[in-house]
């Protein structure tokens, strides 16, 4: 196994890494801007925008989806050029949509955060392929890491307090989730859940921010399988990589005080034996 940096663009707060035609996208939440990286000849592609944004995903057409400060945007992957979908936390100015992906049949699921940690203030939405929203579990308070199982009729999902990977039934007919079941808890890590990612096995492989790593688990016993250690504590989010998904992408953001060397850094790891599974398009 080896860990390297990967790139030169240094994330004040780097979250949401998702590969796609092999490039890695990303976001610097509190630098207010969406990454492309290319490992390839590693460029750096910087989206500028004017709110935080806390998800990006592909869309069908080549351009991209986000959700930020005030609602979910198209996002013109050549332009930068941002066009309003819809907001549904305009009278909630204390929150801001974080981290989210998409189903397997092309929804995208992103939840909001109070960043004043206000219990039960937050919600997890779902933007379908036609242009509605809707509220798809709540009440939450930092709504975060999500993913669904290798044949997607599960989704896996944490709101980070309560220290609780959630298990859902996923309807792709209708995008419901349904029969709410705790799959596991990480109460015996002082950290916190971050960002979340699957792999071809079904692991889950979690980002504990403020713990410095990522720590692969079982999601049918808890049990913890390996853990990777990377020299930013503020770890913040994962996505499998590269030309075979192989390689474990992972964000990290500065910390408040006393900030590592490499902190913001996007770091790679290679060598883990194990290999991801292709993230899924927006339709819409």
């Amino acid at each position: 196994m080896k860990i390297e940096t990967a790139g030169n663009y240094i994330s004040k707060w780097g979250e949401g890494p998702v590969w796609y035609n092999d490039k890695l996208l990303y976001v610097d939440i509190n630098g207010c801007a969406v990454i492309i990286y290319d490992p390839n000849d590693q460029s750096e592609k910087v989206l500028p925008l004017s709110q935080r944004v806390g998800t990006v995903v592909m869309r069908n057409n080549g351009h991209l989806l986000i959700a930020g400060d005030h609602g979910f945007f198209y996002l013109d992957s050549e332009t930068g050029v941002t066009t309003a979908i819809a907001d549904p936390e305009p009278e909630l100015p204390d929150n801001r949509f974080n981290d989210g992906k998409c189903s397997p049949d092309g929804r995208f699921f992103a939840g909001t955060i109070s960043l004043t940690k206000k219990p039960g203030t937050a919600k997890l939405y779902r933007l379908d392929p036609d242009g509605s929203l809707h509220t798809a579990y709540s009440p939450v308070t930092n709504s975060n890491g999500i993913v669904w199982s290798v044949t997607g009729d599960h989704c896996y999902y944490m709101d980070t307090p309560s220290k609780e990977i959630k298990r859902f039934e996923y309807q792709p007919q209708t995008g419901e989730l349904s029969n709410m079941a705790v799959a596991f808890n990480t109460q015996q890590y002082a950290a916190s859940p971050d960002g979340m990612t699957i792999d071809s096995e079904g692991h889950l492989w979690i980002a504990f921010c403020h713990g410095g790593c990522v720590t692969q688990f079982d999601p049918n016993s808890g049990k913890e399988l390996q853990q990777i250690s990377i020299p930013c504590r503020e770890t913040t989010a994962c996505a499998f990589g590269g030309p075979d998904l192989s390689e474990l992408y992972i964000t990290t953001g500065i910390p408040g005080d006393d900030p590592e060397l490499l902190a913001g850094r996007l770091f790679v790891v290679k060598g883990l034996g194990v290999r991801g599974v292709q993230a899924s398009k927006f339709c819409g």
